[in-house]
């Protein structure tokens, strides 16, 4: 199957290339909130911009996510299916969710603000992943949802999604590295 090309992500990993020094940098730090701000603060109007606005900004968050857990050397998997439930992002993997759900995270990025849209794909996840806390959401707006991270310009929640990752696979002892020193 041959991925379509995708304006966002072609935008979202040109800025990133130009400013690849710099996150490298960043990253040495450890400064992960910085590198997720910088990359909203170049890349957020363009995609506030385009039609279909709510899906323009999972695709942003999505390629931002799929950036910073490469980079950070934390495992995961991504778009994937199981029991015939897409997930956005399991981390580890599927192995880990079978075996110790507890031990197991599941991003789910909202392509929409419809709270019933958004529960129903939480009651779909959770046939999956019966510990609640470990789905977390992604979105544009705080809709009263546990575990939220908002993706916006400015006072964004997103920021710290990194952070609050690699604090949970730390504690779960999954991270043999301890690439954050969280």
């Amino acid at each position: 199957m041959i991925e379509q090309s995708n304006p966002i992500k072609e935008y979202l990993f040109e800025h990133i290339k130009k400013s690849d020094k710099k996150y490298q940098q960043l990253f040495s730090q450890e400064k992960m909130e910085e590198i997720i701000n910088d990359i909203l603060n170049n890349c957020y109007h363009r995609v506030s911009l385009m039609k279909d606005k709510e899906e323009n900004f999972r695709v942003l968050a999505t390629g931002i996510l799929h950036y910073m857990l490469t980079n950070a050397m934390i495992t995961s998997q991504r778009k994937i299916e199981h029991q015939g439930i897409e997930i956005d992002i399991v981390i580890p993997d599927l192995k880990t969710l079978e075996k110790d759900p507890k031990k197991t995270l599941l991003v789910y990025i909202a392509n929409t603000i419809d709270n019933n849209t958004i529960k129903s794909k939480l009651t779909q996840l959770q046939t999956i992943q019966p510990e609640k806390q470990n789905i977390w959401i992604v979105s544009t707006k705080d809709l009263g949802f546990d575990k939220t991270y908002v993706i916006q310009k400015g006072n964004s929640s997103f920021s710290k999604i990194i952070y609050d990752i690699g604090k949970f696979v730390n504690l779960q002892d999954q991270n043999t590295f301890k690439i954050l020193r969280i």
